[in-house]
This record gives C-alpha cells, sequence and structure tokens, in this order.
C-alpha cells in the first residue's frame, strides 16, 4: 500500500517536472520574457513576493472574500435545493432564476456587480452567483434520485415525513452535495480573480494581476496565477480531507 502511494506520488512529481522542462524549452525558444518567463524567473519573483507584507495581506483579503462567497453559496444552495427538491412547486419558482443565472455570461454579473456595488464587495457577489447555482442543481439532483423503493418502503411502515426529509433525503443528497462543494469551490478561486481584475478592490490577488498586465511585468503575472493555482488545490485537498472524515463517523 505504501509502495504504491509513493509511486503515485513520484509519477505525479515527474509530469510535473516534464511539463516545467517543457515551459522552460519554449521560454528559451522565444527569449522574450515579456511574453513568457522561464520558470526560474517566475519562480525567482514568488520567492520574492513571500517577503513583502502586503502578498499576505491581499492573499488573506482574498480569502476572505472567497470563504465568504462560499460558505454563504453552500449555506443557501443547500437549504433551497433541499426546498426545491422535495418540493416542485418551489423547484418551478427557483428554476427560472437558475437558468437565467447559469446562462448570463460571467463578465456581465461582474459588470452589473461593479456598477451597483461597492469594489470590496463585486468579488464576493460575483463569486456567489456563480456557486450557489451548481449547490442548488446538486442538492436538487440528489434529492431527485432518491430511491422510489425506500420511499414506498417508508410509506408501508409509516415513517414520519420529517424523519424522512432528515434522514432519506438527506443520505441521498450528500454525495451530490459533496460534489458540488468541491466544483463550487475551485470554480469560486476564478471568479473571485477574475472579479478583483475588474473592479479593483483594496489589497487582492485580481489587482495585482491587473497591475502586472498594465506594467508588461509577465513574471508577476505568472507569480500571481501560481499563488491562485496552489491555494485553490490546497484549499481543495483541505475540504475533500474534511468531508471524507465527516462522512466516515
Amino acid at each position: 500500500m505504501k509502495d504504491s502511494i509513493i509511486q503515485n506520488k513520484i509519477k505525479k512529481t515527474l509530469v510535473i517536472i516534464f511539463w516545467i522542462i517543457i515551459w522552460e524549452i519554449i521560454a528559451l525558444l522565444i527569449n522574450k520574457e515579456v511574453f513568457l518567463p522561464s520558470p526560474f524567473s517566475t519562480l525567482k519573483t514568488l520567492y520574492n513576493m513571500l517577503f513583502v507584507k502586503e502578498f499576505y495581506i491581499s492573499v488573506g483579503s482574498s480569502l476572505l472574500r472567497l470563504l465568504t462567497a462560499y460558505f454563504l453559496s453552500c449555506f443557501l444552495g443547500i437549504a433551497i435545493g433541499y426546498v426545491c427538491g422535495i418540493s416542485n412547486f418551489f423547484y418551478q419558482l427557483i428554476n427560472p432564476l437558475i437558468i437565467v443565472m447559469r446562462a448570463t455570461p460571467v463578465i456581465s454579473i461582474i459588470i452589473l456587480a461593479i456598477i451597483m456595488f461597492h469594489s470590496n464587495i463585486v468579488p464576493v457577489i460575483v463569486s456567489f452567483l456563480m456557486c450557489f447555482p451548481i449547490m442548488w442543481t446538486n442538492v436538487v439532483e440528489g434529492i431527485r434520485n432518491t430511491d422510489e423503493k425506500l420511499l414506498q418502503m417508508c410509506k408501508i411502515y409509516n415513517i414520519k415525513k420529517w424523519r424522512i426529509i432528515k434522514s432519506v433525503y438527506l443520505y441521498s443528497a450528500l454525495p451530490y452535495i459533496t460534489s458540488g462543494m468541491i466544483s463550487a469551490l475551485g470554480i469560486g478561486w476564478k471568479v473571485t480573480a477574475a472579479a478583483e481584475v475588474l473592479s479593483f478592490p483594496d489589497y487582492s490577488i485580481g489587482t495585482h494581476l491587473y497591475d502586472s498586465k498594465i506594467y508588461l511585468e509577465t513574471k508577476e503575472l505568472f507569480a500571481w496565477t501560481i499563488v491562485v493555482i496552489i491555494l485553490s488545490y490546497i484549499s481543495e485537498r483541505i475540504l475533500k480531507k474534511i468531508l471524507s472524515k465527516s462522512q466516515n463517523y
């Protein structure tokens, strides 16, 4: 078991090294860091950023905005999705809104949010509007896929409605909820960064991405992009561990 885990980690490391080498080769062929900086110069820039106080303030501020939108979308997505999954009336009432939210381009939502709200709130609102439909859809799908035979058995044994809602529907929706939470978190990072780029909130990763583009600091652009990727990866890993432990209890 341990050998297979070690071999898997070695394979993943080799794959990463392979793509870094490809990146280095392409950078050498282009030979213009304004277009594509080398992996070494990018990592050097990232290393230097770690000694700047503003780096941690910006990362912390972006993380706070993401988590605010994420937890809000999870809470409301699960609560409203649960009701809509059980009640067809509420499903028909909320579904058109979800369709509009899904179909509306992200850039349109960002621009509207910039017009209507303060720049510091814009990333939270945009991220929520992108994550909420994912959670809602997954919860509704999970409840609607509840085993009919199990529901019939509950009726035969006169199981109270509140117990069916509390246990049977929840048990059926749980895998869909965990899947939705993981998907929403990954999308949340991308959307939050995109909203920050356009809304210029105080201290944010997105603002640094925009500044890097304006001043043609491509090394910083790549470095901040790597920061977002790493944060997204770490947060997803933590979430998966939390969810796996909670399901084992």
